[in-house]
């Protein structure tokens, strides 16, 4: 392994160490928004108990690298990593979807589908490895879903 690579390995686990908790919640927040924030904004918008609170973790993503500071003091994402519980999920149009979302519904929709046009001659088992495979991808979906960093 090379030095570059180590050294890239090693901020990534600094990052994830980092990563949690509430400073997660902001940085989920940050990416969410798309545009420079202010410390008074996540605050409120997060129902932080003062400014001060929103502020140390921003500090924490200012070190981390993740964010920047505008020339107004506002603050705005200049890296997005894929760490912990953000490796589940898939930003579409500002909403974090969980990644199994997609295959869930694949299933649910393959299921209809057969249910609809096979009505005559439905197979038992293969409506059982439909529902099956259904049943698990949206259970696992709800799961990522409950351990959402924001909502």
């Amino acid at each position: 392994m090379s030095k570059d690579n180590e050294q890239a390995g090693s901020s990534n686990d600094k990052i994830e160490e980092q990563l949690k908790g509430k400073t997660l919640q902001v940085y989920m927040y940050m990416i969410k928004r798309k545009e420079p924030v202010g410390v008074r904004e996540v605050q409120r918008d997060l129902y932080f108990s003062s400014p001060s609170v929103a502020n140390y973790h921003i500090d924490k993503l200012v070190q981390l690298a993740l964010v920047g500071q505008d020339e107004y003091g506002r603050y705005y994402i200049i890296q997005k990593v894929q760490v912990g519980v953000l490796q589940a999920f898939v930003n579409i149009g500002g909403l974090a979807v969980p990644r199994l979302s997609f295959f869930a519904a694949f299933f649910t929709t393959m299921l209809i589908a057969y249910v609809v046009l096979n009505f005559d001659n439905l197979d038992v088992f293969a409506i059982g490895f439909a529902v099956a495979g259904a049943v698990a991808f949206w259970v696992e979906t709800l799961r990522v879903w409950i351990k959402r960093p924001i909502s």
